[in-house]
């Protein structure tokens, strides 16, 4: 693990004071992603830097219509322009739709430096994906992260009632039922693993399995424990304490069910995380009941959303850090 730190450590590195481009892109991919895949591809120019989706890290098992691609997407430009802002680079940020796909354009400026304590987050901020500590979190807190996930076209649901989120916890037991019942999610899934170090640093991507708290094996073995420890009671039973140790859930949703509203979301979202970040909480992914299309409608309609498309199911919670996951090498995701 000391070879796999040091390797966490350097990718998490601080911004020096006066960044380069490819340091702006280094804070960029650290951003949340689905299965770590690092769907996304960066050009840079002298006073701009294009952020494209790429789909040939897809997962279409969990994401046939590539939505989890342009959250991310948004993720990886927030964690942009706040670098960027942080460093005298005022950014603005559009989504371009011409040919060949749509894209996001973070155009940079000059000016005074802001938004300091988000940027020092992004290197901290972790998918935590493990037991939380129980306990609620303050009103005064809740409203920070509700202030802090407000985005034009996004509306952020907060529930932290015992009874909305057993409610919810339902919803995901069936969503990971359905899941674990897919052999091409499981394949899919498991493709997608790390189950040691050496693995993991030699791919840049993944899911490592220390990082949700599983124990590091030989690759071999990893493959032949998963095949028999990965089913539908033994992670629905996980999946239940994890819920129940948490403080509360946040569900995002867009006004349009585009890649521009779901680029909208990943920006809302990973301002509310890094904020948590800030204060101390943790969070993580619970996005079964949005990633079975089948169950997607139901959970529309007992949020009192009815044909609208929820994108996001996230909970919250205090937690320690687990291992931080990896990136891939800068060459590896920069075009010309």
């Amino acid at each position: 693990m000391t070879t796999y730190e040091q390797a966490t450590s350097a990718i998490r590195a601080p911004l020096p004071s006066e960044p380069s481009l490819r340091d702006l892109v280094r804070f960029a991919t650290l951003a949340p992603n689905s299965h770590n895949t690092q769907p996304w591809k960066f050009r840079l120019t002298e006073d701009a830097i294009d952020i494209l989706p790429d789909f040939s890290r897809r997962t279409p098992a969990v994401d046939p219509d590539d939505h989890h691609i342009f959250v991310t997407l948004g993720c990886a430009a927030e964690n942009l322009l706040i670098a960027a802002n942080a460093s005298g680079r005022p950014a603005d940020i559009s989504v371009e739709t011409g040919e060949p796909d749509t894209h996001i354009r973070v155009s940079l400026g000059r000016g005074i430096p802001n938004e300091k304590e988000l940027c020092s987050a992004i290197p901290a901020r972790q998918s935590t994906r493990s037991d939380y500590d129980g306990n609620g979190v303050g009103a005064e807190e809740l409203a920070k992260l509700a202030h802090s996930a407000l985005m034009p076209g996004v509306q952020a649901l907060f529930l932290t009632e015992q009874s909305k989120l057993e409610a919810v916890l339902e919803f995901i037991v069936q969503g990971n039922s359905a899941q674990v019942d897919d052999a091409a999610f499981v394949r899919e899934l498991k493709s997608w693993l790390r189950f040691n170090a050496d693995s993991a640093i030699e791919t840049g991507d993944g899911l490592f399995a220390k990082c949700s708290g599983n124990p590091a094996l030989p690759t071999w073995a990893g493959s032949f424990m998963f095949d028999r420890v990965f089913t539908k009671e033994a992670e629905n039973k996980k999946i239940t304490r994890q819920m129940r140790s948490s403080a509360g859930v946040v569900v995002f949703v867009a006004e349009t069910n585009t890649p521009e509203g779901w680029i909208q979301v990943g920006r809302s979202f990973e301002r509310f995380a890094l904020q948590a970040t800030v204060l101390g909480i943790r969070h993580a992914h619970m996005n079964m009941p949005i990633e079975v299309a089948a169950l997607r409608p139901a959970f529309a309609d007992w949020l009192g959303m009815p044909g609208q498309r929820p994108n996001l199911v996230i909970r919250f919670g205090r937690a320690p850090p687990m291992p931080m996951s990896m990136r891939r090498a800068f060459d590896n995701v920069i075009v010309v």
